[in-house]
């Protein structure tokens, strides 16, 4: 049992499997703009390296190869994509009802440009933007899709202010 205070741990990183890694590095660096950390490069199953050890760990031994690229978010969160080329190249359905990730977050001001954009690189728009507090807040939101069928939400405020502002519910 831990003896420090708890605090709040910070979010590193989220991975996402991708069907075309080269894609989804384009569709994300150019769409959100996040940065391109590592290039997309291959990885082999080899126990002999520590990154090759470490896969065989996560993954088990079902694999030869895959596909890895790293990108950041302007607040330092790190977007770790993999592509293997054994997997289906078709998202799940979408069903937030089953325990697991169903979403992540990003945030822009602009949220109407961004979803344009989604959408003339292949993405989805989900359902009409909406407003938080209609009337009092400029707070908007909306779930999109990226080209792959992966599931995101969009806010134009922070987390932080979109939820303390007033009762929602």
């Amino acid at each position: 049992m831990a003896t420090n205070k708890n605090y709040p741990k910070s979010f590193s990183h989220i991975g996402i499997t991708v069907p075309n890694i080269k894609q989804a590095v384009n569709f994300y660096s150019e769409v959100m703009g996040w940065y391109i950390i590592m290039e997309p490069a291959l990885v082999k199953k080899n126990k002999e390296t520590a990154i090759g050890q470490m896969c065989i760990d996560v993954f088990g031994d079902d694999w030869d190869t895959f596909e890895i690229a790293h990108l950041s978010t302007s607040d330092g969160i790190g977007i770790e994509l993999f592509s293997f080329p054994q997997g289906i190249k078709e998202a799940p359905e979408f069903n937030p009802f089953h325990t697991g990730l169903f979403h992540f977050c990003i945030q822009d001001p602009n949220i109407e440009a961004l979803i344009d954009e989604i959408v003339s690189y292949g993405g989805k728009q989900r359902m009409p933007i909406r407003a938080y507090h209609p009337n009092e807040k400029p707070f908007k939101m909306c779930y999109v899709e990226d080209p792959f069928g992966i599931v995101f939400e969009i806010y134009t405020h922070s987390y932080e202010l979109t939820y303390s502002s007033r009762s929602l519910f």
